[in-house]
């Protein structure tokens, strides 16, 4: 099978990373006080929403903030043992991610880097892709894992069997036609059993 996963806040725990980052900008860059965080958000742009920034403070911040936390991320638990397991049952892993290039670093070499730091074994890795089911028709994508409800959607409403890595963000979405995951060790019993189907 072709299983296509997303890396941020699926693979990685970017999401404690990221949102410590911009906890640390709105406070001691900004010099803003954080207000109540609206925790329903659909897309990954939480960082912005959460802390009600313009444009341009979500553009200083990624210029500050966007390298460092490529670098400090690290795989969730068990997800590299799992994604090996898969990997040498014979199955394609597409990495399939939303990560865009920067003016300052090189996004591919970082995440390729990255990926070879942890060992994470995978045969395509797919940047900045702003619209997932697109790679994924292109790709004959069977299986994808991704935390984002707006991916997960898309990828559910044109036919390919979805799983939804449980994070803070998604925590309240309920969907007949997707289904949630809470770890990796359970995201490998799932397709087992769907692949046993």
């Amino acid at each position: 099978m072709n299983i296509g996963i997303d890396i941020d806040d699926t693979i990685a725990n970017t999401y404690d990373v990221l949102f410590n980052y911009a906890q640390n900008y709105t406070i001691n860059d900004m010099r803003k006080e954080i207000k109540d965080v609206n925790r329903n958000i659909i897309t990954h742009m939480y960082c912005t929403n959460f802390h009600n920034w313009n444009k341009k403070e979500d553009k200083e911040f990624l210029d500050k903030y966007y390298e460092k936390t490529v670098l400090k991320v690290q795989p969730k638990m068990y997800a590299v043992e799992n994604i090996k397991k898969l990997k040498e049952e014979g199955n394609q892993i597409y990495l399939i991610t939303a990560r865009f290039p920067s003016n300052k670093f090189n996004i591919e070499e970082l995440t390729k880097n990255w990926l070879e730091k942890y060992n994470i074994p995978y045969d395509k890795l797919i940047l900045n892709s702003q619209n997932k089911v697109i790679v994924a028709k292109e790709n004959d994508i069977d299986i994808f894992v991704d935390d984002s409800i707006k991916n997960c959607i898309a990828m559910a409403k044109a036919g390919i069997k979805t799983y939804m890595m449980d994070t803070i963000i998604n925590k309240d979405f309920e969907s007949e036609n997707i289904e949630r995951v809470y770890s990796w060790p359970h995201l490998y019993q799932k397709i087992e059993n769907y692949r046993k189907d």
